[in-house]
C-alpha cells in the first residue's frame, strides 16, 4: 500500500482494476447447490459512438452500485455488457470517412471498452456481445425465421421518405422539419414500397393486459405504454357513397352517428381515386401532394391547423339517412385505423374546428343531462350525456346509446362492434447497409423462401462501396443478391432490405444468459435461470420502443417455447439526465462554451458582449456544455465520479453538475483516507476473512462506544433499506457521510472490538459506491502490502454484507429538542423513557430555558414526547 497520508486514486485505481481482472472478481458464477441465488443487474447496452459521456456514466455507475451490493449479500451476479452496434450513424460516418462501417465500429468499441474499464465497473467481460458481428446476428436471423414460421413476419406495402435526388430511402431522422433530405437538400417525397413487419399487433392485449404486473416498474412508463398500444372500444360503421363505395369508419362514439355531417379519407386512401369527381381533382391531386411531404408527426400535431379539400363524393349517413360529403383531410392516416374518419363536429374538437375553418354543418345529438336543449351551443360537447336528434334513441345515455346503436347497426348490416388499437405493426425493412440483412430468398417459383438454418448467418459483405445514394449497396451487389433457391434450385435473389436496429436490441439481454452457445440464441435452463433480469436501467427516452419490443419478443419466444416467463424486466429505473449550465445569447440562439465566458456572475456574449441567458440543460454537443468523463477521472479519480453522480440527485431524476460539489466528493474521500489512515498508523487491523471478530461486551461499553455502535448499525439499516425497493442511492451516500463523522468523533476512543467492526461495517458498506477507495483501505488494515497479491476471498468486494445488530439501535438517552414559542432553540439528552412531566421539568431547569425565558415561568408548556418541548411566554 502506498506510504503516502493523502488520497492519490491514480496510485490505486488502475492497480485495483487489474487485480480484480486477474483474480476474476466479476466472472459470472456457474451455478452450484447451495449458492447464492442467482441476479441479473443490467444496464441498457450502449451505441459505439467511440465517446463515452456523463449520461452512460450515471447509468453504468447506478448498475455497479446495485450489482456489487447484490454481491456482498450473497446473491450470485450476471452483470454484462454490450454493444447496439448496427445502424444509420456507422455506416453515414463511413461513408463521410471512407471507412468500412464495421472497422469503425469495431474502433469505438475498443475505445469505449477502455473508458467503461476506467469507472470500476463489475462487469463481466466475457460475455460481451456487439450486434454487428456474425456470432450475434445469425441468431438475429434465426430469431426472424422464428416469427416467420409463426406467421408473426409478412411483408406489405408501406409508405417510405424517399429522396429523389439521392435515389434512396431516407429514415425519419433523415428529414428535417422543412420535409428536406439531410444530405442532398431535395424536397422528400413519399412512395410506396413493399417491406418486412412483425405482427405485434397479435400481441397487442397480452402488452396491454400484463402491465399492472409489473410493479417493479414506474408507473409513468406503464401509461406511456398503454397510452401506446392505445385499446380502444367502439364500432365500425359502413358509409355507403352514391356511386356504390362503402367507406368503413371506427368510432369510439358510435353514440353520435347521429350527429355524423361529414366522412373524411385520408389523402392516399385507395377509394379517393376512384371517388373524386373531375371538377375536383385538380385541387385533390394538388393538396395529396403537399401532404405527402410531411411527416406522420407534422400531419398529427396537436397544435397545428387541419387542413383538407372535398373530392366530390356523396355518402348517406346510415343512421339518418341525410346525405353527407366526402373530404380528405391531412389530419387522417391510410395505415391507422380504416384510414377514414366520421366528422361529428358538435361532439370533437378536432372536428368542431375543421367544420367551423370549412363552414360544415355542426349537428348536436349529446346534451349534459339536464340541461336545455339548446346549452353549449358553438362549442364542442365531447363529455357523456342523453342523446337528442337521434329518432327513437333519443333520451338514452351515452353508455346505453352506444350499446343499442352497435346493435342496431349489425342489425342493419351497417356496422359492428369491435376493438381497435392505435398500435401498428412493426415496420422492419430499412433500405439500408449496415443493418442485420434479413435471412430470406425471393424465388420466381417458390416465392417467399427461409434461408435454412444450416446456411446462418446470411453474413453482411463486407469493403464494399457506400455513397448514400442510389438505394440499399446490397441491391448492386450482384454476387450477393443472386442465388440459387433452398426448395427448387433455381435462380432467385436474396432479400437486400436490413432490419431495424430494435430487432437486435430486443432480444439482447437473453443473449447474456448463454453468450458462448453456437447451437443456439440460448439454452433454456440458462436463460431461465438468470431472467427475468432483477433490475434494469436506462433513460427514460426507451420507455416506449425499446421496452414494448422487449416484451413481445419475450412473449413470442415463450409461446415458442424457447422461454418459460412472460416479461423479461422485473424492475425498471429510468435515470435522470445529467444537465450542464448551458449559456445562450437569446438574440442569435447561439450557445457559448462555459470557458468562453469571463465572468460567470456577468455572463456576456464574448464577441457582441450581450447579457447571456443562463440555465442548465441536458449535456450535448451543440450546446457546448458537457463534461468529459475522461478529465474529471484524471483529476479526481473514478470513486470520485462515481460519488458525486450517485449522490447529487436520486437516481430517477435529472442532475445538475457542478465543479463544486465534485470537489466536495473528492474531499470526503480524502477525509476517509485520513481517517482508515490514522487508525492503521494506530496500529489497529482488521482480522483475516476466516477468523473470528472480536466481539464487544454491551455491559461495559462506554458512552462513546455506544454511540458509534449506535451510528454503524443505523448506517447499515438505512443504507440497506436504500438499495432496495425505490433507490435511493443519494441518501446512501449521505449515510456513509454521517457514518464517517460518527468514526471521525468516537474512533479514537473506542477499544479494538467496536473499532474494527466500526471500521469493517464503513469499508464493506462504501465498497459498491467508491469500490477503489474501500479495497485500498480495506487491505491496508488487513495488512497486505502493495505487491503483495490478496485472494478473492480477501478482497472487500468479496466480504458479506453486515446485519443490523438491534440491541446497538437501543438508547438509553434521546435528544429532546427545546422550543421557544415555535421555533427551535436548543436540545438536550433526556432518559429514552422519561413521561412528559419529567420531560416538562428537564426543559425548564435547561440552560435552554434559564436564557431564552430570562426567569419567567411559561404561560404554556406543550409537551410531545419523544421528540420536543415546546414553551410559550
Amino acid at each position: 500500500m502506498t506510504d503516502s497520508s493523502r488520497y492519490r486514486p491514480e496510485a490505486i485505481e488502475l492497480r485495483w482494476q487489474l487485480q480484480w481482472e486477474q483474480l476474476g472478481l466479476h466472472v459470472t458464477p456457474e451455478p452450484q447447490d447451495g449458492a447464492g441465488e442467482p441476479y441479473y443487474a443490467l444496464s441498457m447496452f450502449p451505441y459505439p459512438s467511440g465517446s463515452l459521456h456523463m449520461g452512460h456514466v450515471r447509468n453504468y455507475v447506478i448498475t455497479d452500485v446495485i450489482a456489487r451490493a447484490a454481491r456482498l449479500r450473497g446473491r450470485q451476479v450476471l452483470h454484462p455488457m454490450g454493444w447496439d452496434a448496427f445502424g444509420l450513424p456507422a455506416e453515414n460516418a463511413a461513408i463521410e470517412r471512407g471507412v468500412d462501417p464495421g472497422d469503425w465500429t469495431d474502433r469505438n468499441i475498443a475505445q469505449m471498452r477502455d473508458q467503461l474499464k476506467r469507472l470500476g465497473l463489475s462487469i463481466d467481460w466475457d460475455r460481451e456481445v456487439a450486434t454487428c458481428h456474425a456470432d450475434y446476428y445469425r441468431w438475429t436471423q434465426w430469431l426472424f425465421l422464428q416469427f416467420l414460421d409463426a406467421g408473426l413476419a409478412y411483408r406489405k406495402e408501406a409508405t417510405v421518405n424517399w429522396d429523389p435526388i439521392d435515389q434512396t430511402v431516407l429514415a425519419n431522422e433523415q428529414v428535417d422539419a422543412e420535409g428536406r433530405s439531410w444530405r442532398s437538400g431535395a424536397q422528400v417525397e413519399k412512395r410506396r414500397l413493399r417491406q418486412w413487419f412483425l405482427k405485434i399487433t397479435a400481441y397487442a392485449d397480452a402488452l396491454l393486459d400484463d402491465l399492472p404486473s409489473l410493479e417493479g416498474w414506474p408507473e409513468r412508463v406503464r401509461t406511456m405504454q398503454a397510452n401506446w398500444i392505445g385499446r380502444s372500444l367502439g364500432a365500425e360503421l359502413t358509409f355507403t357513397t352514391e356511386s356504390g363505395a362503402a367507406i368503413t369508419v371506427f368510432t369510439t362514439r358510435p353514440d353520435t352517428i347521429h350527429g355524423a355531417t361529414y366522412v373524411v379519407l385520408a389523402p392516399d386512401h385507395p377509394l379517393v381515386a376512384e371517388l373524386t369527381t373531375d371538377d375536383c381533382r385538380l385541387s385533390v391531386t394538388a393538396f395529396c401532394d403537399l401532404v405527402s411531404r410531411q411527416s406522420e408527426q407534422e400531419r398529427t400535431a396537436e397544435d397545428r391547423p387541419k387542413r383538407g379539400v372535398p373530392i366530390g363524393a356523396w355518402a348517406r349517413n346510415p343512421a339518418s339517412g341525410e346525405r353527407i360529403p366526402v373530404w380528405i383531410a391531412d389530419y387522417v392516416l391510410a395505415d391507422y385505423g380504416t384510414g377514414a374518419v366520421m366528422g361529428v363536429p358538435a361532439h370533437d374538437q378536432r372536428d368542431f374546428a375543421f367544420a367551423r375553418q370549412y363552414e360544415l354543418p355542426v349537428l348536436r345529438v349529446v346534451i349534459p343531462e339536464g340541461s336545455d336543449p339548446h346549452a353549449y351551443e358553438g362549442q364542442a360537447w365531447t363529455e357523456g350525456g342523453v342523446l337528442i336528434g337521434s329518432g327513437s334513441f333519443d333520451g338514452l345515455t351515452t353508455t346505453e346509446a352506444k350499446s343499442a346503436i352497435v346493435a342496431w347497426a349489425e342489425e342493419q348490416g351497417w356496422g359492428q362492434g369491435r376493438v381497435q388499437y392505435r398500435l401498428r405493426d412493426w415496420l422492419i425493412s430499412r433500405q439500408r447497409y449496415w443493418g442485420c440483412p434479413i435471412p430470406v430468398i425471393h424465388c420466381d417459383s417458390c416465392g417467399v423462401v427461409p434461408v435454412p438454418d444450416d446456411q446462418l448467418p446470411v453474413e453482411l459483405p463486407r469493403d464494399i462501396p457506400l455513397s448514400g445514394k442510389g438505394g440499399t449497396p446490397l441491391a448492386k451487389l450482384a454476387s450477393w443478391v443472386n442465388v440459387p433457391c433452398p426448395s427448387c434450385g433455381a435462380p432467385a435473389k436474396r432479400e437486400t432490405d436490413t432490419m431495424d436496429t430494435f430487432m437486435c436490441s430486443s432480444w439482447y439481454y437473453l443473449r447474456y444468459s448463454d453468450p458462448h452457445n453456437d447451437q443456439r440464441p440460448f439454452g433454456r435452463d440458462a436463460v431461465d435461470r438468470w431472467l427475468p433480469v432483477d433490475q434494469y436501467v436506462g433513460g427514460i427516452e426507451h420507455a416506449i420502443l425499446h421496452l414494448l419490443y422487449s416484451r413481445f419478443f419475450t412473449k413470442v419466444l415463450r409461446d415458442r417455447g424457447l422461454l418459460g416467463f412472460s416479461e423479461p424486466f422485473a424492475r425498471l429505473l429510468t435515470q435522470g439526465m445529467v444537465q450542464g449550465i448551458t449559456y445562450r445569447n437569446a438574440q442569435t440562439g447561439q450557445y457559448v462554451a462555459p470557458a468562453q465566458v469571463a465572468d460567470p456572475s456577468d455572463p456576456r456574449d464574448p464577441i457582441s458582449g450581450e447579457v447571456l441567458e443562463v440555465f442548465y440543460e441536458k449535456m450535448s454537443k451543440s450546446k457546448h456544455n458537457g463534461v468529459d468523463p475522461a478529465v474529471v477521472i484524471d483529476r479526481y479519480g473514478a470513486d470520485t465520479a462515481r460519488m458525486f453522480i450517485l449522490f447529487k440527485a436520486p437516481p430517477e431524476k435529472d442532475l445538475e453538475w457542478d465543479d463544486a460539489d465534485v470537489e466536495g466528493q473528492y474531499r470526503f474521500l480524502q477525509r476517509l483516507w485520513r481517517l482508515v489512515d490514522g487508525a492503521h498508523g494506530r496500529g489497529l487491523r482488521l482480522p483475516a476473512p476466516d477468523a473470528p471478530h472480536p466481539a464487544a461486551d454491551a455491559a461495559s461499553l462506554s458512552d462513546g462506544e455506544r454511540e458509534l455502535r449506535r451510528a454503524v448499525h443505523t448506517a447499515i439499516a438505512a443504507i440497506s433499506e436504500d438499495l432496495e425497493g425505490e433507490l435511493q442511492l443519494n441518501t446512501a451516500v449521505s449515510e456513509l457521510m454521517k457514518l464517517s463523522n460518527a468514526l471521525a468523533a468516537h474512533l479514537e476512543a473506542a477499544g479494538p472490538a467496536v473499532a474494527t467492526e466500526a471500521l469493517a461495517t464503513l469499508l464493506i458498506l462504501l465498497a459498491p459506491f467508491a469500490p477503489h477507495l474501500a479495497e485500498e483501505l480495506w487491505q491496508k488494515l488487513c495488512g497486505h502490502g502493495e505487491e503483495q497479491p490478496i485472494s478473492a476471498g480477501a478482497s472487500v468486494h468479496a466480504q458479506r454484507w453486515p446485519a443490523v445488530d438491534p440491541a446497538a439501535l437501543v438508547r438509553d438517552t434521546i435528544p429532546l429538542v427545546i422550543q421557544v414559542k415555535g421555533k427551535m432553540r436548543g436540545s438536550l439528552e433526556v432518559p429514552a423513557d422519561a413521561d412528559a412531566a419529567t420531560l416538562e421539568k428537564l426543559a425548564l431547569e435547561s440552560d435552554v430555558a434559564q436564557r431564552w425565558l430570562e426567569g419567567q415561568p411559561p404561560r404554556r408548556v406543550i409537551v410531545v414526547p419523544g421528540k420536543l418541548v415546546n414553551l410559550v411566554p
